[in-house]
């Protein structure tokens, strides 16, 4: 059965692979397939030291004062082997209720040094660690902090990111309706898979059944659903993700998100998966394996309705999917952070907070903000950020480009522009670049195709001398960086 299954996929999976083989040898791709994904610009990793003053002395709110606003809560039951994010693990509820009021008196310091009473929400997400991994009293505390600080008035959506086990049985339940009293009507539960032995490896506290239940009781209370899964992952075969991608498009949520697996640090935190890969290479699919899930998946969420809405997420209907990533990715809209590992990206500058607890705890016990890394960036980077971000998540629309940069996109990396567009990744018209389906496909590389040399995540020589080496036409002008 399986094996007719997978077969389905076959002709779809074989041309992708050609592709790719094809624009590895064109230098798009580097040598090994490895990945690394563009989430930022420049990429977390790469910021250099800035102190709050240097990040807010020359910065002015935007003109409807309207923001959209992360929340970060660092605490997990236990570490998965994927997460490269710094967490504590366990109860710790005495931490939990430090944490609380840290945060708390992190946003009250924000708002003096920008002048508001209260934080106009264009939307919220609030993220992790595992956000709902607080005590009943603890979660409705947190919320309440951020009610009596944010003006939600014009928020257009709540999201939280939760965690399976937390949303089941009677405690769970209570979550759900304590979260939707408080506005919130966007879950994205982490399921990761639904194959017992694929979330056993990944050190997760939950089976399919747990995951399944806590899927059925998000939907019972009226939340707008989105389910992660991620592909490539130790162990897993192209067989059993087709299972768990057929099983996820008949449970009714409205979108399904796809993360390929990360095995080297993107952020603040090198997690276990990278040394779990050293220790046992024999059972990491390869990259060719990783693609082939990647494109099944593809194709059985479109034959079943679900379409690429923004980015890794397909959703039936245009209107499910993320607004605050649309906000900050596409919109390229003022966006501020709170909370450990948090950051601030703003139209022309960004802040990231420390990732270390005692250092957090300690500025903020000091009346400083908690932010170590971000810059104010330059015009070569402002450009770069401008490109980077929307047309990996949907589109660069010319006009908008023009009004953040200055400049029209007609005369920025036109011999670049022009190479993708010659390779099938990359379509324009008068009013707009996109990427085509082939170029969606491998969104990260089409991304890193503009960033500066200093910020290609891999050295040149890992990828083949060819058109479309990310090293090649860097320039933004066509002639010199630009100050």
């Amino acid at each position: 059965m399986l094996v007719f299954k997978t077969s389905r996929y076959m002709e779809y999976i074989s041309e992708r692979l050609a592709q790719y083989e094809h624009l590895q040898s064109l230098g798009f791709i580097m040598r090994s397939g490895d990945f690394f994904p563009s989430v930022h610009y420049p990429p977390i990793t790469m910021y250099p030291t800035l102190t709050p003053g240097e990040l807010l002395a020359t910065y002015t709110p935007p003109a409807d004062n309207k923001f959209d606003i992360y929340a970060h809560v660092p605490f997990c039951r236990q570490r998965c082997l994927f997460c490269h994010y710094p967490v504590q693990l366990g109860e710790r509820s005495t931490e939990k209720d430090q944490y609380l009021s840290a945060y708390e008196q992190e946003m009250d310091i924000y708002m003096e040094l920008l002048g508001y009473t209260h934080l106009k929400a264009r939307s919220i997400l609030v993220g992790g660690g595992t956000p709902t991994y607080l005590a009943l009293d603890q979660l409705e505390r947190f919320l309440q902090i951020l009610d009596t600080r944010i003006d939600r008035s014009e928020c257009t959506q709540y999201n939280y990111d939760v965690d399976p086990v937390t949303l089941i049985g009677k405690e769970g339940n209570e979550r759900l309706k304590i979260m939707r009293d408080y506005g919130v009507d966007r879950l994205t539960i982490g399921v990761q898979s639904l194959n017992p032995s694929t979330l056993k490896l990944m050190n997760r506290h939950h089976g399919p059944e747990q995951a399944l239940e806590a899927i059925a009781d998000a939907l019972k209370f009226g939340f707008q659903v989105n389910i992660e899964f991620i592909f490539g992952y130790l162990g897993q075969t192209l067989e059993d993700w087709i299972q768990v991608i057929e099983q996820a498009v008949g449970l009714g949520v409205e979108e399904i998100q796809l993360y390929r697996l990360k095995f080297e640090a993107y952020g603040d935190f090198q997690g276990p998966i990278k040394h779990q890969r050293e220790r046992h290479p024999e059972v990491v699919p390869t990259v060719t394996e990783t693609l082939a899930m990647k494109q099944a998946a593809i194709n059985i969420l479109n034959a079943h309705g679900y379409t690429e809405n923004l980015r890794r997420v397909f959703s039936k209907k245009s209107e499910h999917y993320s607004h605050y990533a649309d906000n900050q990715c596409c919109g390229l809209l003022d966006q501020l952070g709170f909370g450990l590992t948090a950051f601030s990206s703003l139209r022309d500058r960004f802040g990231l907070n420390t990732q270390n607890f005692d250092e957090y705890y300690q500025l903020i016990a000091n009346r400083q903000l908690p932010l170590n890394r971000g810059l104010v960036r330059s015009l070569d980077e402002q450009i770069r950020w401008a490109i980077i971000l929307p047309l990996k998540n949907r589109r660069v629309w010319k006009s908008y480009f023009q009004q953040v940069t200055g400049y029209s996109l007609n005369d920025i990396f036109q011999p670049k522009i022009n190479a993708l567009k010659t390779h099938g990744l990359l379509t324009e018209d008068a009013d707009k670049i996109e990427l085509t389906p082939l170029g969606a496909f491998f969104a990260d590389e089409v991304a890193q195709q503009f960033h500066h040399p200093d910020h290609i995540p891999f050295p040149t020589l890992d990828y083949a001398d060819g058109a479309l080496n990310p090293y090649h036409h860097s320039e933004v002008f066509g002639g010199s960086h630009v100050e």
